[in-house]
């Protein structure tokens, strides 16, 4: 069932919200950036009027529904500013099953945030909303995105040579997955 009330999750440095009008200069300007786009989805540059439809369907959604993919703004929350987005998509056959990802401007990469970014995310979906499982996938060659998901304790369950036709070439997709209980252990362990 849709989290109809979603406004906010927060951790020490950062939180995600919903997206709002003001962050369209900023996403589009880090999507439209070749680094940011080389392992991603999209091409850049990245389309004005791709981003404003974006975040326009994003105030019709809300995060948790079964077969729709949710982009939660990441901001700094000692000032607000807009660095990057986490993103959820929850199986449409079995709500119990989701899958993550995440995105930084490049200025703020290398600074921990898309971790506690994704570490938000994944309590968000193993607490409040009950997962069993959550994936995630990414570029073999996308070290930083490497070493997030396994700084959150995913496990690499598979990694698919030749596997995606992606801006010109074949490239291999690395799977990384982790259970509710899995995540409550890591959690209980934590200091």
């Amino acid at each position: 069932m849709p989290d109809a009330r979603f406004t906010v999750l927060a951790s020490d440095r950062i939180a995600l919200r919903r997206f709002a009008p003001a962050d369209l200069d900023g996403f589009v300007r880090y999507r439209s950036d070749p680094e940011v786009a080389r392992y991603q989805g999209w091409d850049a540059p990245y389309p004005r009027s791709s981003g404003h439809r974006l975040i326009a369907g994003m105030a019709e959604r809300h995060p948790d529904t079964a077969g729709q993919w949710f982009q939660y703004a990441m901001v700094l929350r000692s000032t607000n500013e807009f660095i990057g987005d986490c993103a959820s998509g929850t199986d449409a056959d079995d709500p119990r099953l989701a899958e993550i990802g995440f995105t930084l401007r490049p200025e703020y990469q290398g600074h921990g945030y898309a971790t506690e970014g994704a570490r938000a995310l994944l309590g968000y979906l193993f607490g409040a909303r009950g997962k069993h499982r959550v994936t995630a996938r990414c570029d073999a060659r996308n070290v930083a995105s490497v070493r997030v998901l396994e700084r959150l304790g995913m496990r690499r369950e598979g990694h698919l040579r030749e596997s995606t036709w992606a801006k010109g070439e074949w490239t291999d997709d690395l799977l990384y997955a982790m259970l509710d209980h899995e995540w409550a252990a890591r959690s209980r362990d934590a200091p």
